[in-house]
């Protein structure tokens, strides 16, 4: 169970990861070495997976992104994980969802010819509805 601190010292890292432990440990009012261990006890216990940063994808090239409902045809989805997994690099993120559709998956390329390559291998697999986005709100 997480207790204020380790929450406070999770929204920081949310914030910067790559801030050092002396400046989190002023921040959540902790030494640097207490909160060095407490890190490494939320990272012990899986509560922090890992580090990442946050990509402008515009700036990067990637210009064209969207969300991808994806109906499947069979009950057989080995082939399409297959292909989603060829994927990787333009695959943002994907999720097994209920309701409409069997998964979403945010994508991103540098042009829509690129985007419609993806979907003419995507139909071999499954069905789909695409929207792509406009602007990142927030």
């Amino acid at each position: 169970m997480l207790d204020d601190t380790d929450k406070k010292i999770i929204k920081e890292l949310k914030q910067d990861g790559r801030i050092t432990m002396k400046e989190l440990g002023e921040r959540v009012h902790l030494t640097g070495q207490a909160t060095a261990n407490r890190v490494l006890k939320l990272e012990e216990e899986g509560i922090i997976e890992g580090y990442t940063i946050r990509m402008n994808r515009q700036k990067a090239g990637d210009t064209v992104q969207a969300f991808i409902h994806i109906f499947t045809k069979t009950k057989d989805h080995d082939p399409l994980m297959q292909f989603m997994d060829g994927h990787r690099n333009v695959i943002l993120n994907s999720y097994r969802i209920s309701g409409e559709g069997c998964y979403l998956i945010e994508v991103a390329f540098p042009s829509n010819t690129e985007l419609d390559q993806f979907l003419q291998e995507l139909i071999r697999h499954a069905n789909y509805r695409v929207s792509i986005v406009i602007s990142k709100q927030i």
